[in-house]
């Protein structure tokens, strides 16, 4: 399997400002976030209470999609609109501290939701990151 490193290593052109290590760490955050709030999600769906989480349900659902999207705008890295980048960057921080709001209070009862909130938290730092050294 590629290694995400790797891949922005073999770039020739990638994203001015930003080191391949911050990028890999941000892409691979943003894999395991997308795969966690997806099982939240199935795993929410699947409990008795599914009713009482549809907030977030939709919240983990919306995540998903804005972490798959905001990966693939960040691994094409070359010649990005750093304006458009860090727009969806920000977009995906707002989704992840969305999700991770509602699972972190459900962390306690629910394995999943204490998976999707360590994911949705270390997705939202990377991408904070990335955005900070495009700044720079």
């Amino acid at each position: 399997m590629l290694q995400t490193r790797e891949l922005f290593d073999s770039l020739a052109s990638r994203t001015d400002h930003v080191d391949n290590q911050t990028l890999a760490t941000a892409a691979d955050a943003l894999s395991a976030c997308a795969q966690a709030v997806t099982a939240c999600a199935v795993g929410m769906l699947a409990g008795k209470e599914a009713d009482e989480l549809r907030d977030a349900i939709n919240r983990d659902l919306n995540c998903s999609d804005v972490a798959c999207a905001t990966r693939r705008v960040l691994i094409r890295g070359t010649g990005a609109d750093h304006g458009l980048l860090a727009a969806q960057l920000q977009a995906c921080v707002m989704a992840c501290d969305d999700s991770h709001e509602l699972c972190a209070r459900h962390a306690p009862r629910h394995e999943h939701c204490r998976l999707c909130s360590e994911a949705t938290e270390r997705a939202a730092a990377a991408c904070r990151e990335v955005i900070r050294s495009l700044r720079a």
